[in-house]
C-alpha cells in the first residue's frame, strides 16, 4: 500500500541489503517458490517488497515478492498477465485501488465497504478481492500503542479512499465515529453508510473532545495548516497521521496540544501482514519488522 499512497523516508540499512539479497536468490527457483507481487504507478518507492521478505524469513515461507509498475492504462492487463504466470496474489497501491475493486469478481465484506481492494488472491480462475487496510489500523493502534478502541470517541479528519476503508474496521472494533471533513457533504455522504457515525465540517467540532483522532487525509505531503480547533484531544487522547516518514503538522499540533502522537508506519506493516495471512494462512510477528524498517 504504499501506507495510502504517502512516501516515506526511513533509511533501511543493512538490513534491506540482506533482504534484497534473499529475494532475488528466491526469485531464481520460481518453479518452486509462490510469486506475489505489489503493483502500483509509480511502485519504486514501496516497502512491501522488504516487508513480506521479512515476513516470509519468519515464517519460512517460500515466496518471492517484487515491485511490478502498471501503465496508468493497463492494470487489468497487468493482473491478467500476472494471473496467467501463475501468481497467487498481488498488493495493490495508487492509483490502481478502484481498478482492482473493479477487476475483482468475489469481494470481501471489508472491500465492498471501503469500495477499493489493496489485495488480490488468484484461486485458478477466480479472483478475490479484499481491503486490508483498516485492519491494519486498527491493529497497530491496538496492539502496538495499546489504545483499546472499544467505547471509545474517534474523529476521523478526511472522507476519501483512506477513511473509507477503515470505518467499518473501527466500528467493529467498538468504536464511536465522527467523520470532518473541509468539503462536510462528502463526510456526511460517507457517514450515512453507517448506523450511528455523524459527519460534518471542522467548524462542526468546536467544544468537543475525542479519544483517538485519525488523519486520514494527504494534507500533511503539502504541510497544509490543521483545521482542528484547540481543545479537541480529550486527556490522554491519541493522535494517529496515516502518513510516515515525517513530523507533519498534524502531529505537530498534536503534541502541542498534549495528545500522544503516531504515524501510519505500523499500519503499513500490520495491512501488509494481514494480507500475507490472507496468502499463507500464517500470522507473522511485526514488531520486529517495524523495528527493522524504522532502523
Amino acid at each position: 500500500m504504499r501506507a495510502l499512497g504517502f512516501a516515506s523516508y526511513f533509511p533501511l540499512g543493512e538490513i534491506a541489503a540482506k533482504t534484497a539479497c534473499h529475494l532475488r536468490l528466491t526469485m531464481h527457483h520460481k518453479n518452486m517458490t509462490d510469486k506475489y507481487a505489489v503493483i502500483g504507478n509509480p511502485v519504486s518507492h514501496s516497502k512491501s517488497p522488504l516487508i513480506h521478505a521479512l515476513f516470509a524469513q519468519q515464517t519460512g515461507q517460500d515466496i518471492s515478492y517484487e515491485a511490478i509498475e502498471a501503465p496508468l492504462d493497463g492494470f487489468a492487463a497487468t493482473i491478467e498477465r500476472l494471473r496467467k504466470e501463475g501468481y497467487k496474489g498481488c498488493n495493490v497501491t495508487v492509483p490502481f485501488k478502484f481498478e482492482a475493486f473493479n477487476c475483482a469478481a468475489e469481494l470481501s465484506e471489508r472491500a465492498q465497504t471501503a469500495q477499493a481492494v489493496n489485495t488480490l488472491s488468484c484461486e485458478g480462475e477466480r479472483l478475490i478481492g479484499d481491503n486490508t487496510d483498516g485492519a491494519g489500523l486498527v491493529r497497530d493502534i491496538e496492539q502496538n500503542r495499546g489504545v483499546t478502541l472499544q467505547g471509545r470517541r474517534v474523529l476521523l479528519m478526511g472522507a476519501g479512499g483512506a477513511s473509507y476503508g477503515v470505518v467499518l474496521p473501527l466500528l467493529t472494533a467498538g468504536a464511536t465515529i465522527t467523520i470532518a471533513n473541509r468539503t462536510a457533504s462528502k463526510a456526511v455522504e460517507l457517514a450515512a453508510k453507517f448506523s450511528g457515525v455523524t459527519g460534518g465540517s471542522y467548524k462542526d467540532l468546536a467544544g468537543m473532545q475525542f479519544d483517538v483522532v485519525i488523519n486520514a487525509t494527504s494534507a500533511g505531503l503539502a504541510d497544509s495548516a490543521v483545521p482542528l480547533p484547540d481543545g479537541i484531544f480529550a486527556p490522554g487522547a491519541l493522535a494517529y497521521d496515516m502518513m510516515y516518514g515525517r513530523e507533519t503538522p498534524f502531529m505537530a499540533f498534536a503534541r502541542a496540544q498534549g495528545a500522544m502522537v503516531a504515524d501510519g508506519l505500523g499500519m503499513l506493516v500490520e495491512q501488509a501482514a494481514e494480507a500475507f495471512y490472507i496468502w499463507r494462512g500464517v500470522r507473522p510477528e511485526t514488531a520486529p519488522v517495524i523495528a527493522a524498517l524504522r532502523g
